[in-house]
């Protein structure tokens, strides 16, 4: 029988579908039970968020518990989003289960704001400085939630401090870009440049939308030397903070500049378009996080992109709607979407850049007007 593995994060889709390929059993518990999560778990747990207050610690440590009495012997457990701010929690499960991934010291020194600024000035990584003054001039500076992910939480700065458990980053231009690589403590293997782009909102202007890896043969989307540059800074916070696994940088490219604005110490939201190679990404992640880097196999051939659908209307109840097999992240018949939330994740291929984008923007316009009509059509008499 198939070994079986313990998933926790907010949306547990993407890993759980990884951990098949990989061929493991996926026990799986996050927030959302959407349809094909629950397809892809050999077993489910619902989580109540967000993981790092008291009551949501206490329920992930007892829904990983009751997965693991289920699944007899995992062999071990791997986190998703949402543990960012909750290293405290991610030391209590490496006391109860085999942590995959980076540990709750790696974590903290990653995504304390003061600690990863000081980090990146030691090892001489461009970084945009970081405060919780009150900005002189306010324009000049984010106002950012610490542990936050998926860009919603960015906003502007005002003239007073940030709140608690916020911080404020300066300003930087450049377009968003992700290096994607493996850590196993030491160095890195680099699998992918990623480009991402915003669904912004009027409050959420840095929400984020979507990612694209080019395919093989054409021109990359950053240089040879700044994928380079950009892959020494990772390889020195690796080395420096013990980070193992799949992970990513995302930075701000501008011409020949850049700055790290963060490290994701997880596998992320590029998994979907990166899981295509010869060795399935989570089992290279494991092999990493036990110490033996992998040789995951050649760069995919062709192009892939994601995009998150956010609900232009509040779905409630979701209806029973046959989806598309490029639709991932499903919601289930009667739950609740509601506006601006993330409704699903739509995929593309193709044989470049342009191609890909083309198809993923339309499939997404596709289920938008299905969703639509399907919401329009008059219920049938009783």
């Amino acid at each position: 029988m198939a070994d079986a593995i313990l998933i926790a994060t907010q949306a547990g889709r993407a890993l759980a579908e990884a951990a098949r390929r990989a061929g493991l059993r996926p026990y799986v518990a996050d927030l959302f039970g959407d349809s094909d999560t629950l397809a892809a778990a050999e077993a489910y747990r619902p989580l109540p968020g967000p993981f790092g207050t008291a009551p949501g610690a206490a329920a992930t440590l007892a829904a990983l518990a009751d997965l693991a009495a289920a699944a007899g012997r995992p062999i071990g457990v791997v986190l998703g989003s949402g543990f960012e701010d909750a290293p405290g929690l991610v030391a209590d499960l490496a006391r109860r289960h085999r942590l995959l991934g980076a540990t709750a010291e790696t974590i903290a020194s990653l995504k304390d704001p003061a600690a990863f600024a000081a980090l990146c000035a030691r090892l001489d990584v461009p970084h945009p400085p970081v405060s919780r003054d009150p900005p002189d001039d306010p324009s000049r500076w984010l106002i950012k939630r610490i542990g936050g992910s998926g860009g919603s939480h960015i906003r502007a700065a005002k003239e007073s401090a940030p709140p608690p458990g916020h911080y404020l980053q300066a300003r930087v231009p450049g377009r968003a870009h992700a290096l994607n690589f493996l850590a196993d403590g030491r160095t890195i293997r680099i699998l992918a440049v990623t480009e991402q782009w915003c669904a912004p909102t009027p409050i959420r202007p840095y929400r984020y939308a979507g990612a694209l890896v080019r395919s093989a043969a054409e021109p990359p989307s950053l240089s040879l030397g700044l994928v380079a540059a950009i892959a020494e800074a990772a390889a020195r916070i690796v080395a420096a903070t013990g980070l193992m696994g799949l992970a990513s940088a995302d930075v701000l490219v501008d011409g020949a500049d850049w700055w790290l604005m963060e490290i994701n110490p997880r596998p992320g939201a590029t998994l979907d378009i990166l899981d295509r190679r010869a060795v399935p990404l989570l089992e290279a992640h494991i092999a990493a996080c036990l110490g033996a880097m992998p040789d995951c196999g050649p760069n995919p051939v062709g192009a892939a992109a994601a995009q998150i659908c956010y609900a232009d209307r509040e779905l409630a109840p979701v209806p029973d709607h046959d989806w598309p097999d490029c639709v991932r992240d499903r919601p289930r018949p009667g739950s609740v979407v509601r506006r601006d939330a993330p409704l699903c994740t739509v995929l593309a291929e193709g044989a470049d850049r342009a191609e890909a984008l083309d198809l993923l923007e339309s499939r997404t316009a596709r289920l938008r007007a299905a969703l639509a009509a399907q919401k329009t059509q008059p219920e049938e008499a009783p």
